[in-house]
């Protein structure tokens, strides 16, 4: 892009606003030596994240770095016609504070336009004029979501930022509703596996209402395992076309933002006749595999089924008796106590496999946020994944691997899931920072290996850089999609991966479903197979996009509630580790995952500089040096609920931490 071809050079692209007020142009059709243009915020006419504009490029003797620079000269197409946030009243006019920063702008409204909206309540406003020229958006108040008094109003608006409902349309309730009070007929359970009698229950937290999957193990007389994943079979209920399968792929996925969800399927579905809830029937779809005491999968069945769940077990609840031996917990289960004991030998069998062929496991602490009734978080601790919680998660694992690997040989159409290679010079640039740490990178990065990456986190694992690592390494990665073809899961390093066992909340995964029915049941011909393969491609478009969608709404409710609960502990003063170097300062991590920031203009003591290079910042006279992964004492300084930004300031070794206090 460098050049002197490059003055006045007219571009075209999509702006992305930072929270912090400067943008960048991502330019359109770019080949790989095009880098984003940097926008300086008195450059952006008004540009709002997602605006298609026209960029000129300013020469680059006037940069003042290495990246490109320009001025934003036309809007051509805006995005956002919608701003959700808080509505402030004020004498002349109001004005609505966007509930994200770096998607919305503030937005005046006039008394006329306000729909009766009262002063902290949150609203979405229509934009009737945009800004420009020195001046503010104009709107109108379109919808009332939450109270000022709603605990879970932020919650609420954050989910009506990224245009998610919690109602669905009438058609769509109706026949949920029609399906819930039609219950399970004798007719609806002919033809099918009757495992009601055998020793199935589900293990989920102990919060979740929703239960898309029950397990259930036998030892057979050749020794071998035969262990059962039954999954809720959502596509009897969903059917093709119907509104509820039009809406499911809408949504493409549910939302869980703390104590909020936001379902793919009405709850007369999701935690009703599809939920696989203790002691009622259920219609369900079972992979049952037989597996050798060195854990291969020696034979499977997938088949139609109806089962009875025994209980619906809690993983804390079962990690104890499995970690610990809880006497009264056992006593409570003696009748599933066997199968426990025999699926902890498997798991741990399933998990030794899966190391020796070189899966990742990325082991990053996260967090379990405890909210009280009026939404305030009163606790941040590290999310448990134990024993019983791994458990799950290998069964899971295996049965999909094997459908993936059983359609794929069908040639059938199906939707797989895809997780690539790296990059190459994103393995170039984690072997540098390895390399700063003196931690060894064997391999080549142009062609890595799942093995090599796994080596290392298991290399750092108890040390001081085991969680920076595991993050930097995750962040090398690159994004899993759904995609028809069958690609390959580089992080489990399996050739066949599919997502079989949650129809509820994934729409990939009940479009599977629909798939594996239809030729059980002999129903795909060539004009069936067209049509499947059609629907495949869409459907695994829209999900990936509404997945990656969901994960970014559920870290913004996850970093503003961290930054509420660290409102309360202004001046307290902590211990953490440097967990990010920047240009303008570096993030230090909590033990129980909360990150904050100290800025660069916060270091009285010296004129400090940071070298990216080697993640470090040093004291221009000190010889000062805070560098990544080094233990730190910082005072929390200031926390933004709405933005989720924390601030930290560090404090000498002989300062005294203070009392905590909630106020």
């Amino acid at each position: 892009m460098k050049g002197d071809n490059d003055l006045g050079r007219i571009i075209k692209g999509v702006f992305s606003k930072n929270r912090r007020g400067f943008g960048f142009v991502e330019i359109a059709d770019s080949d790989e030596n095009e880098r984003d243009i940097y926008i300086a915020p008195a450059d952006q006419k008004g540009a709002m994240t997602g605006d298609t504009v026209t960029v000129d490029l300013i020469p680059e003797i006037y940069w003042e770095g290495s990246r490109p620079e320009g001025i934003i000269t036309k809007i051509d197409r805006r995005s956002i016609t919608h701003v959700t946030g808080t509505y402030i009243k004020r004498k002349k006019y109001s004005v609505v504070l966007p509930i994200s920063e770096k998607e919305g702008i503030p937005v005046l409204v006039n008394r006329n336009d306000s729909s009766g909206a009262g002063s902290g309540d949150k609203v979405t406003v229509e934009i009737l004029k945009y800004p420009e020229k020195g001046r503010d958006a104009v709107g109108r108040v379109v919808a009332i979501i939450a109270g000022k008094d709603d605990p879970a109003g932020d919650i609420k608006a954050l989910i009506r930022s990224k245009n998610l409902s919690f109602s669905f349309p009438d058609e769509v309730k109706s026949q949920a509703s029609d399906i819930e009070k039609a219950g399970i007929t004798a007719a609806e359970i002919e033809g099918r596996r009757d495992l009601r009698e055998r020793n199935i229950f589900t293990i989920d937290g102990a919060d979740s209402k929703d239960f898309d999957d029950a397990v259930s193990v036998n030892m057979l007389d050749n020794g071998n395992y035969l262990l059962g994943v039954h999954i809720a079979d959502v596509s009897h209920y969903v059917t093709e076309d119907s509104p509820l399968d039009r809406e499911a792929l809408k949504r493409g996925n549910s939302v869980y933002v703390l104590n909020q969800v936001v379902p793919m399927l009405p709850v007369e579905l999701s935690n009703g006749i599809c939920s696989l809830n203790e002691g009622v029937e259920r219609l369900t779809l079972t992979c049952e595999m037989e597996v050798t005491p060195h854990g291969d999968v020696v034979s499977h069945d997938i088949f139609e089924s109806v089962i009875c769940s025994k209980h619906r077990l809690v993983y804390n609840d079962i990690s104890d008796i499995l970690e610990k031996g809880d006497e009264k917990l056992i006593c409570k289960y003696q009748d599933i106590y066997d199968d426990l004991l025999m699926m902890r030998d498997l798991y741990e069998v399933l998990a030794d496999k899966r190391d020796e062929r070189g899966s990742i496991d990325f082991d990053v602490d996260e967090a379990y946020i405890r909210l009280d009734e009026n939404g305030i978080p009163i606790s941040v601790d590290l999310a448990d994944r134990r024993t019983a919680n791994r458990l799950i998660e290998e069964f899971m694992l295996l049965a999909n691997e094997t459908v993936a690997q059983h359609f794929y040989w069908l040639q059938l159409p199906f939707i797989f899931r895809v997780h690539e290679k790296p990059e190459a010079k994103k393995m170039t640039e984690l072997k540098a920072f390895l390399d700063r740490l003196g931690i060894a990178f064997r391999g080549n990065p142009a062609n890595i290996r799942p093995g090599t990456l796994s080596d290392i986190l298991r290399s750092v694992k108890g040390s001081k850089y085991e969680n920076v690592v595991s993050s930097v390494t995750l962040r090398s990665m690159q994004k899993a999609y759904y995609s028809t073809d069958c690609g390959g899961h580089f992080g489990l390093s399996l050739k066949y991966y599919t997502h079989f066992t949650s129809p509820i909340r994934r729409y990939p995964d009940l479009f599977i479903h629909r798939v594996i029915k239809s030729h059980m049941h002999g129903e795909i011909d060539e004009e069936r197979m067209e049509k499947l393969a059609v629907k495949a491609v869409t459907a695994a478009d829209i999900s990936s996009v509404t997945e990656r969608n969901a994960a970014e709404i559920e870290r913004t409710g996850e970093k503003m509630k961290k930054a509420q609960y660290m409102s309360e502990y202004i001046g307290d003063i902590f211990e953490g580790i440097i967990s990010g170097v920047t240009s303008f300062g570096f993030f230090v991590q909590l033990p129980n995952t909360i990150e904050g920031l100290v800025r660069l203009s916060e270091l009285d003591d010296d004129y400090y500089e940071t070298d990216e290079s080697s993640y470090s910042v040093t004291g221009e006279m000190t010889g000062n040096v805070y560098k990544l992964g080094d233990k730190i004492r910082v005072m929390c300084i200031a926390a933004n609920r709405y933005s989720g930004e924390i601030d930290f300031k560090t404090v000498s070794a002989g300062k005294r931490k203070k009392r905590k206090r909630r106020k």
